[in-house]
């Protein structure tokens, strides 16, 4: 594995979090939230977006796999679901990035069953040239070209999630 290059710095992610912070508080003025973040990758993510949020918000987990490695398996297993009912709420799925659509598609379309009366998606990362699913992404930090990140929750096999940055790997 090669050196990790800075992609992304602390103080550029901050102020793009802030943004999208007061996006959601407008667009969801005076309602409760739920944000439903996707683990492990999103928590940075999700708890700096939360800071940034003056409503209520409910936040709630799940954890869905379809990476081995570097690579998309295609197949999505949730092995963690929500714990509350969000029926009739605004739901918001918190994502680290968003590659090849697959897993937020399948997200989506399990949440939609629960009866929300909302979903949208917020994402850190969009890499939309990965993109084989038509999905509409509400709230997106940045697009990126095709690298493989890490740092600021993103991994390489459970490692680098702590880097206060976005990093990429050149092989």
């Amino acid at each position: 594995m090669g050196e990790i290059e800075i992609l992304i710095n602390k103080a550029k992610l901050e102020k793009r979090i802030e943004e999208m912070g007061k996006q959601i508080q407008k667009d969801h003025e005076g309602k409760e939230i739920v944000f439903i973040g996707i683990l492990k990758g999103s928590v940075m993510f999700m708890a700096e977006l939360a800071k940034n949020i003056k409503s209520n918000i409910i936040l709630d987990f799940m954890d869905v796999s379809s990476y081995e490695g570097t690579e998309s398996t295609g197949t999505i297993k949730i092995n963690k679901d929500i714990r509350d009912s969000i029926e009739g709420k605004d739901v918001i799925i918190v994502e680290d990035i968003i590659d090849t659509g697959r897993t937020l598609t399948y997200v989506k379309e399990y949440l939609k069953q629960k009866n929300p009366n909302s979903i949208k998606i917020a994402t850190m990362l969009s890499k939309p040239s990965r993109r084989v699913m038509e999905l509409q992404v509400d709230y997106i930090g940045f697009a990126i070209e095709d690298k493989f990140v890490v740092g600021y929750g993103l991994d390489y096999n459970e490692k680098y999630r702590n880097l206060p940055y976005i990093g990429y790997i050149e092989n």
